[in-house]
C-alpha cells in the first residue's frame, strides 16, 4: 500500500500491483473462485489509489498545469466510470457470466486510465512541479491510502474539501466491514 518515493513512483507502483492482480485473474479459467478473490483485492487497491489521487494528485494537477482543471476533471470522470463498474462487480460471483463482462470492462477502463496517466499526466507533472513538491505529495498519498475507503462508493464526493472530510470515516466503516465479512462481498 505504501511504497516510498515521490508521488509518481508511488502511484506507478500501485499501477503495477493492480496489473499483476489483473494478470492473475486472466490466467485463471472462467468461473474459478480465485478470480473473485483477486478481483476483490484489485478493487480494494483501486479504491485506495483513486481516493488518494482525488485528495492530493488532482488538486496538484490543477495547481501546477495550465490546463489542470480540464485534465483533473477528465481523470475524475475516468475514476467515476471505473467506480461504477467496481460497484456492479461487488455483488457478482465468479461463476456468473456477468463477472467476466464486468472484470473485462474494469480491466479495460483501468488500463486506459493508467496509460494516459503514465504517458501524459505524470511526465507533465514532473516537469511542472519540483522534486520536493513531488516527494511531499508522495507522503500525502501514502497517508491517504492508509485511511481511504476499501470499497467503491460511487455517490461519495470526489473533490476537495468534501472528499477529504468523508474518506476517513468511510474508510473506517469499510475496514470494520472487511473484518466482519472479509474483503469479498459475496
Amino acid at each position: 500500500m505504501g511504497h516510498g518515493g515521490d508521488v509518481i513512483a508511488e502511484l506507478t507502483t500501485d499501477h503495477r500491483e493492480v496489473e499483476e492482480l489483473f494478470g492473475k485473474i486472466a490466467a485463471l479459467p472462467s468461473g474459478n473462485e480465485q478470480r473473485k478473490k483477486h478481483a476483490d483485492q484489485a478493487v480494494i487497491e483501486l479504491v485506495r489509489h483513486s481516493v488518494a489521487e482525488e485528495m492530493y494528485l488532482y488538486p496538484a494537477v490543477r495547481e501546477f498545469l495550465a490546463d489542470g482543471d480540464t485534465v483533473a476533471d477528465k481523470e475524475i470522470e475516468d475514476h467515476a466510470a471505473a467506480e461504477r463498474t467496481m460497484k456492479a462487480l461487488e455483488g457478482v460471483g465468479a461463476g456468473d457470466a456477468e463477472f467476466d463482462r464486468l472484470i473485462g470492462e474494469l480491466m479495460a477502463e483501468i488500463r486506459s486510465h493508467v496509460r494516459d496517466e503514465e504517458a501524459t499526466l505524470f511526465p507533465r507533472l514532473r516537469s511542472a512541479a519540483s522534486e520536493d513538491e513531488l516527494m511531499k505529495l508522495g507522503d500525502k498519498v501514502r497517508q491517504a491510502k492508509k485511511i481511504a475507503p476499501t470499497r467503491p462508493h460511487p455517490s461519495a464526493p470526489d473533490t476537495p474539501p468534501a472528499n477529504k472530510l468523508m474518506a476517513p470515516g468511510v474508510g473506517m466503516v469499510d475496514r470494520i466491514r472487511n473484518v466482519l465479512t472479509g474483503p469479498g462481498w459475496d
